[in-house]
């Protein structure tokens, strides 16, 4: 074997890897805007665990136990181990494989063909050990390594970027199951003042001060109440479901204690510079990795239309007697190259460029569709925040306003001033303002999670 060895390095030697076929890659230009609009802070350093800025510990808690549980998460990660072992798989073909197949062979031969040999049946034992060496002449290895080398890549950012969408999912439940339960307990607690309510009026009734309509017009809220109190329990309940679904835990098995209000400041985030978003975001990372593997696969079609060199050998034992295999007079060895020449394919080599080049157009339209939709993502989320900031101003005058027409009404109702119908309206009125200022409360924090996801990550906070 030492002969196929020295051969080998020889003809390496003379065909020292030429350029390889097919374009190299270079990153397409995009449209990048200068700045955001509605953005108020400046570039800061990034972090992974960008919840932990929230310091909450309960958010903390749930995030870890998703990341270490959650099924897409899974399958994600397998995802990085299968397109590795492939790009081994594709690094591979840089070197010779050998293979030893042993053998053995009993023939008879026809009598009845021309110039027939002995025909006595003969036995032949064989050892060969068989080398076969592909000398990348056109480049086809190198692509083929490039397209997967390129395609783990991929997985791995698609693998950041599930992780990314997992912990703001995880985030936006649990700030949605904070701004519910703050609504239920709004309700709840109106459901005590108008049970306390139907008691009075029901009193005055008695007494002669109040009509049976005051009365229906008090029941009618309580029930109302109720009715209200068990949508938002169906919401509470399936919210949580949902929680339970993204930490990889059975729904039936989790629960999940009383959490605080929402805290009434949203921190600012600082967006940075939109030409920062294409190396930040991981699935636009991803969706470049995939662009590399259709730029390599084009290079793969185009070495079809070249010739393949091929260093093959084989060397070992072959005998009539298995007694006499491994003797010296046995050794057998062949060595010599070998060439394919495509001469006629049918227009097959073509079709195929023809497809890789057009499986490249259609990334580099879906990478350009991203890259438009991750800025757009961002823009959303910015003015959301800056007009979601006002909106809640203008809610907690409503607010103020809306407790105090409350109070005022049920003094003059007791004055003997108005009916009960104004008392009615007045707390209506101020506990539908009331459950807006929390779910937009909510919304602000749902808000300001899609910002950092569309970010691509945290901030350090400091």
């Amino acid at each position: 074997m030492k002969l196929f060895f020295i051969a080998a390095a020889v003809l390496s030697a003379g065909v020292a890897a030429p350029a390889a076929v097919g374009p190299d890659y270079h990153r397409p230009t995009v449209p990048v805007p200068a700045a955001y609009r509605d953005m108020s802070a400046s570039p800061a350093a990034w972090s992974v665990n960008w919840w932990r800025s929230f310091q909450d510990p309960a958010l903390d808690e749930l995030e870890s136990r998703a990341l270490a549980a959650n099924q897409d998460l899974r399958a994600a990660l397998a995802r990085i181990d299968e397109a590795r072992a492939l790009a081994g798989v594709a690094r591979s073909n840089y070197l010779p494989s050998l293979a030893l197949e042993p053998s053995v062979t009993r023939q008879r031969d026809s009598r009845t063909v021309d110039n027939a040999l002995p025909v006595t049946p003969a036995t032949t034992y064989q050892v060969p050990l068989s080398l076969s060496w592909e000398i990348d002449l056109s480049g086809r290895v190198r692509r083929l390594t490039e397209s997967a080398r390129a395609d783990m890549s991929a997985a791995a950012s698609a693998y950041a970027a599930t992780q990314l969408s997992l912990t703001a999912e995880v985030a936006a439940t649990y700030f949605t199951l904070r701004a519910l339960q703050q609504e239920f307990g709004l309700v709840t607690r109106t459901r005590g003042l108008r049970t306390d309510a139907l008691k009075l009026v029901q009193s005055r009734y008695k007494e002669g001060s109040a009509g049976e309509l005051d009365v229906a017009r008090a029941d009618t809220e309580l029930a109302t109440t109720d009715a209200e109190a068990s949508a938002l329990g169906v919401l509470l309940s399936s919210t949580q479901n949902a929680l339970a679904t993204l930490l990889g835990e059975p729904a039936s098995s989790f629960e999940l204690p009383a959490l605080p209000a929402l805290p009434d400041v949203v921190p600012v985030i600082p967006a940075g510079l939109p030409s920062e978003l294409l190396t930040r975001r991981p699935d636009i990372l991803a969706a470049e990795q995939r662009l590399v593997a259709a730029n390599a696969r084009i290079g793969l079609a185009k070495s079809a239309f070249f010739p393949a060199l091929f260093l093959t050998g084989s060397s070992g034992y072959a005998s009539a007697d298995i007694d006499n295999l491994f003797h010296g007079s046995s050794r057998m060895w062949s060595i010599g190259p070998a060439v394919y020449l495509p001469l006629f394919q049918g227009g097959r080599n073509r079709a195929n460029l023809a497809r890789s080049q057009a499986s490249y157009e259609e990334t580099l339209a879906t990478y350009r569709r991203d890259v438009l939709v991750a800025f757009r993502e961002v823009q959303d989320a910015l003015t959301a925040s800056r007009l979601l900031g006002d909106q809640a101003a203008a809610q907690a005058r409503a607010v103020v306003s809306a407790r105090r027409g409350a109070e005022l009404s049920a003094k003059r109702y007791s004055a003997g001033y108005v009916s009960y119908f104004e008392v009615v309206d007045a707390e209506r009125t101020a506990l539908e303002v009331e459950r807006a200022e929390v779910r937009l409360a909510g919304q602000r924090w749902l808000t300001h999670i899609a910002l950092i996801k569309a970010l691509g990550g945290g901030w350090s906070g400091g």
